[in-house]
């Protein structure tokens, strides 16, 4: 999947919204400790920044080294390339050894990865009192969910990766054999608003770094027509297009620790 996010890495970068700093806090208070954290498919950073907050170093990894390149900078977070054939015992090496690490995050990204094997590095790297904590999001934007998880949803599924599917689904199908620790569990993701203010500008670069663009295009199919078309519905209960909106992303969440 690394391909899917390199030529528009940038704009993701720019328009892809940050998450509440008051999920990290949260998040933070489940773990025993506070010293190393994992972002797994950091992206550009969006969350890797935001754990630095609360431990003492992030190491974030990504299989696009688009993305890295234009990774936030921090001065706690050090951004790392995993190359989609890494084996189990050298990913392992390269985030901290076994038992090394207090929490491991996965923002947004979850669904593009090998789980069997992401799983077990999980259980080698957690130490005691340690959880791996995914999230995600669709287009399920209010106030213009209908306009957007119809029309457009409708009209870009046919274009979809399968593996989007689990994201689509709000990760109710997503496979996650750890032990709950109150924040959702395997098949029952707990509900979190994402609120982000944006212009109509931000929403549809926010539509337009998705990883079916990038999927349509090599099918040649260009949805920008087709994100004008249903941007032009959202803009006229938007207002003035240049004026940011307080949008509620409808997202999802499951944290968990190790089984032993």
């Amino acid at each position: 999947m690394a391909g899917l996010y390199e030529k528009q890495s940038e704009m993701y970068a720019k328009k892809r919204p940050r998450y509440p700093d008051v999920w990290f806090s949260k998040i933070a208070a489940l773990t025993a400790g506070h010293h190393r954290a994992w972002d797994a498919g950091c992206g550009s950073g969006q969350a890797s920044v935001s754990i630095a907050e609360y431990y003492d170093s992030v190491v974030a990894t990504d299989v696009s080294e688009g993305q890295l390149r234009h990774a936030m900078a921090h001065p706690k977070v050090r951004y790392l390339h995993t190359p989609e054939d890494l084996s189990e015992d050298d990913l392992v090496a390269l985030v901290g050894g076994e038992g090394s690490l207090d929490l491991v995050v996965v923002a947004t990204s979850i669904h593009w990865f090998d789980l069997p094997l992401f799983y077990a590095v999980v259980n080698r790297v957690l130490r005691p009192g340690g959880v791996l904590a995914v999230w995600g999001y669709n287009y399920d934007i209010h106030p213009f969910g209908d306009k957007l998880q119809g029309k457009l949803y409708a009209a870009m599924r046919p274009h979809m990766d399968p593996r989007t599917r689990l994201a689509m689904e709000r990760y109710r199908e997503l496979p996650f054999p750890f032990e709950p620790v109150g924040v959702g569990r395997e098949g029952e993701p707990a509900d979190v608003d994402m609120e982000v203010d944006m212009t109509l500008d931000d929403l549809v670069g926010f539509v337009m770094t998705g990883s079916v663009v990038t999927t349509a295009r090599k099918k040649g199919f260009d949805l920008e027509a087709l994100v004008k078309d249903v941007m032009k519905e959202v803009e006229a209960a938007w207002g003035d297009p240049t004026v940011a909106r307080k949008l509620v992303f409808k997202a999802f969440i499951i944290a968990g620790k190790t089984k032993r």
